[in-house]
């Protein structure tokens, strides 16, 4: 039995009619059946609810560059802004602004992009080891992402780096986890 236009199928409750030609006022019967929630080719996707080690390592790397980026831009901006002379014509000052922000925040951004690199590697690399995902994994990622980022420069400069990255990600994991529980969003 066929339903008229813009009427839902009673059989298919989780799709929505959509009419891509309504809008132009053309008589045409035949509607596109979109679905309302996501679609997964595997039942075990539908189950997990977290990214993939390659949207995690594309999503942190990311999202480190622009933040080191935008800091250092920022930075840039306000080493350029007092390296200024008096005598400097305008054109002189935009330059030593533009050349400070572009040179620091390109500085800042590829060191950021690294660390979020190694940190999502790190952390899809503990999920497939201990098969859970949790706290642990976000914390021994952050620790040892610091250890790996400042090994060169010696043992205590690791073990430094190593204490602050595993308590910068312990802040951020349980600050997130306050947010959810008592920010209603």
């Amino acid at each position: 039995m066929a339903y008229p236009p813009n009427q839902p199928d009673p059989n298919e409750p989780n799709r929505r009619l959509y009419n891509p030609y309504q809008d132009l006022q053309v008589p045409i019967q035949n509607l596109y059946k979109l679905p309302t929630s996501p679609e997964f080719l595997f039942q075990e996707e539908a189950i997990a609810q977290r990214r993939s080690w390659g949207e995690n390592l594309t999503y942190y790397t990311g999202i480190s560059y622009l933040a080191g980026a935008v800091a250092g831009a920022g930075i840039g901006f306000v080493e350029g802004v007092k390296a200024s002379e008096p005598g400097d014509t305008l054109k002189l000052r935009i330059n030593r602004v533009l050349n400070g922000s572009g040179h620091t925040g390109r500085k800042f951004g590829n060191r950021a992009g690294v660390i979020g690199l190694m940190y999502a590697g790190l952390e899809s690399g503990m999920v497939s080891l201990r098969d859970t995902d949790d706290v642990i994994n976000s914390v021994a990622a952050g620790l040892g992402t610091g250890v790996l980022y400042k090994a060169a420069a010696g043992v205590r400069s690791a073990a430094v780096a190593g204490a602050i990255g595993g308590v910068v990600v312990g802040v951020a994991v349980t600050g997130k986890q306050m947010l959810r529980r008592y920010v209603p969003i």
